[in-house]
């Protein structure tokens, strides 16, 4: 894929998608980050609290990834999770508005201390990393199957690293 190929199956000219775009990874983190801003604005918007607003996002980010999940894909960051957090990455910091508010009420449902969200946050991030969504739908597992086993798997992850 190429930032000339993208902007011909979008009806562009080259130079226009480069004007706006002088890489393929500055379109893919723009493309990514749209995506993510959609999912923030659901999380604000979501009245439902607790285990059920997280549940509910969870499955709002799989009906996004049904629709825009391949191209989030090609996205790859040399550095990890963590970091970017600690670092502001715009995305990242996108990521941390959306899922704030569910991840926190699960912690709080679940016991785990306030001062473990960054944790939270980076569990949730391995667990529901769109490639890995993805795998599981496409060697057959029902979208909402694949996402309720890994909610099921996050709130294990979560009890387990509380513990420690």
């Amino acid at each position: 894929m190429s930032v000339a190929r993208i902007a011909q199956r979008a009806g562009l000219s080259s130079a226009t998608a480069y004007r706006y775009f002088p890489s393929l990874d500055e379109l893919l983190t723009t493309y990514l980050h749209d995506v993510i801003v959609r999912l923030r604005d659901y999380s604000h918007d979501c009245p439902k609290t607790s285990t059920a607003l997280f549940e509910d996002v969870v499955h709002e980010w799989g009906r996004l990834l049904t629709m825009y999940g391949t191209a989030m894909i090609q996205l790859r960051s040399r550095e990890g999770f963590l970091h970017r957090l600690r670092s502001n990455d715009a995305v990242i910091s996108t990521v941390r508005d959306a899922w704030e508010r569910p991840v926190r009420s699960v912690m709080r449902k679940l016991g785990v201390p306030d001062d473990q969200f960054d944790h939270a946050l980076f569990l949730y991030n391995v667990l529901f990393d769109p490639r890995e969504v993805l795998d599981l739908v496409g060697e057959g597992l029902p979208l909402d199957d694949a996402l309720d086993r890994l909610i099921a798997a996050y709130y294990g992850a979560l009890r387990g690293w509380a513990a420690q």
